[in-house]
């Protein structure tokens, strides 16, 4: 006669993998910011120092006006050789991205992935209720989706 469990029947544990998956979890919260009455070459000196390559433009209450980049300032070192001005003499306010594209922190990065690839963009700043709260990279995505490989998503 075989033996006999008296632990019943015991019931189908489904594992469930709960990774975090939203721009929140993935972006920058310490962000070096700019001015819009910064000088151009202040900018590119703190783009050096922390080795970064651009960086949102806060107004003087904390509220995002635009994002300078690397790009934005080689608008302005062509334009100082051209006319034989030096550098300096510009604010970022003449050069930085007005009409500035922002996602919410509360999207997945599946979706953040799919805007970067439809815009040819290299960072986003991170909106909550309109306030600035992070920037996401296409860098960031990598590492997210890195993370997350291995993983099926339904």
């Amino acid at each position: 006669m075989g033996i006999k469990s008296f632990q019943g029947i015991r019931k189908t544990v489904k594992k469930e993998f709960e990774a975090p998956i939203l721009v929140a979890d993935y972006m920058t919260t310490k962000l070096i910011t700019f001015r819009p009455d910064q000088s151009i070459l202040e900018v590119m000196e703190k783009f050096a120092k922390h080795h970064i390559s651009g960086g949102p433009v806060l107004d003087d209450n904390g509220f995002l006006v635009g994002i300078i980049s690397e790009a934005d300032c080689m608008k302005q070192i062509s334009e100082s050789r051209y006319f034989n001005q030096p550098i300096l003499e510009k604010n970022v306010e003449n050069f930085m991205t007005k009409n500035v594209q922002t996602i919410p922190d509360d999207i997945s990065i599946f979706d953040a992935a799919g805007i970067f690839a439809q815009h040819n963009r290299r960072r986003l700043p991170v909106m909550r209720n309109g306030i600035l709260v992070g920037q996401i990279s296409r860098k960031d995505i990598v590492i997210a989706a890195l993370k997350l490989s291995g993983h099926n998503w339904k």
